[in-house]
This record gives C-alpha cells, sequence and structure tokens, in this order.
C-alpha cells in the first residue's frame, strides 16, 4: 500500500472510532504497521490537516487519537448547535409519539407493552423535542411517570386540540391502531416539509 492508501484509511479509523478515539497501538495493529510507520502516516495526516483549509485536526488526549473540528470554527459550530432541529422523527418515535396521542396520560412500561419493545429512547427524543411532557404520576408501585402530548405537539402537526386527531376505527387490532396513527403522523410530517 501507498503512503496515501494508508493515510486514507487511518482518516476512516480516527473517523470510525468516533468519541472514543483510537491510539497509536490500535492502529498498529490494524495496519499490520511497526511504530515508526505509523508515526510516520500519522505526521503526515496531521501535516495535511494543519497546511490545508480543512475543518477538521487531529487531536491526542491520553494516549488517544480523535478527529475533531478546528476551534477557530467554533462561532460556526455555535451556530449549527443553536438552530433549531428540522430532522425526520425515527420510525420509533412516531409509534410512540402515535401511542401517546391516542392513549395518554400512559407510562413508559404501557407505551413498551404496546410497541412490545424498549421506548427508552424514542421517549427522550420527544421530550427533547417538546412534543411530549410529563403529566404527573400514575398511583402505584414506584409511582412511574405519565407522559402525555404537548402544546408544540398541537402546533407541530397544526391540530387546534387533541379532538382534531383522527378517530381510530372502532374493532381494530392493537397493530391497526399502532399503523393507522403512524400513516397520520407521517402525513402530517410530509405536510410540513413540504412548507
Amino acid at each position: 500500500m501507498e503512503l496515501s492508501e494508508f493515510k486514507a484509511v487511518m482518516e476512516g479509523l480516527l473517523f470510525a472510532s468516533g468519541d472514543e478515539g483510537i491510539s497509536q497501538k490500535q492502529l498498529e495493529q490494524i495496519l499490520g504497521l511497526d511504530a515508526d510507520a505509523v508515526q510516520h502516516v500519522l505526521d503526515e495526516l496531521k501535516y495535511d490537516y494543519e497546511h490545508a483549509e480543512r475543518g477538521i485536526t487531529i487531536m491526542e488526549s491520553n494516549d488517544v487519537l480523535h478527529l475533531t473540528t478546528k476551534p477557530e470554527h467554533t462561532a460556526y459550530y455555535q451556530k449549527l448547535m443553536d438552530t433549531p432541529q428540522t430532522s425526520r422523527l425515527s420510525q420509533a418515535a412516531l409509534e410512540t409519539l402515535a401511542i401517546i396521542a391516542y392513549q395518554q396520560p400512559i407510562t413508559r412500561a404501557e407505551i413498551e407493552e404496546v410497541r412490545g419493545v424498549k421506548s427508552d429512547r424514542p421517549v427522550q427524543t420527544l421530550m427533547s423535542r417538546g412534543l411530549i411532557a410529563e403529566k404527573g404520576r400514575k398511583e402505584g408501585v414506584g409511582r412511574p411517570i405519565l407522559y402525555g402530548t404537548s402544546t408544540e405537539f398541537l402546533t407541530y402537526f397544526g391540530l387546534r386540540s387533541l379532538d382534531e386527531l383522527p378517530p381510530l376505527p372502532e374493532s381494530v387490532e392493537q397493530a391497526d391502531v399502532e399503523g393507522e396513527a403512524d400513516l397520520f403522523f407521517k402525513n402530517f410530517q410530509d405536510q410540513l416539509e413540504e412548507e
């Protein structure tokens, strides 16, 4: 392999290692190179980042290497963080939101019973987006949190009240209820993205 190819592979490894980073020893093992060769490739890669108009650089902390953004661009990264999220909701979040909208107030355990899978992450996502809120605690063992939709939910989907949610068919299985609700929320989300 040529130097340029080793640099490309190393860059990919640094990127793939994410927040955990990667040690020089790991790079040696993965690339099948000795310490001097890995250091040479790493120095070349660092040089490229430092001497070109690039938005990332290599940082070493506690013998672990990370790809990171350049500090001189901090103002732009802050603008990104301050920008409201406009990304779509995941399928799991839409399912969870539908269940909460039609069965509120509802506990996380009850949501998981309907979905058949853990729902910690979707509930957390919906809370962070302000689409659901805590509506008190259920009486009983552990007094679990009850969740319901928020005013932001109504605004997001263009509803004046929960009464405007489409009615669910009378005799359907729970899976059908989820499917209908998913379709409803998907249609609303698609409309919002077109506007």
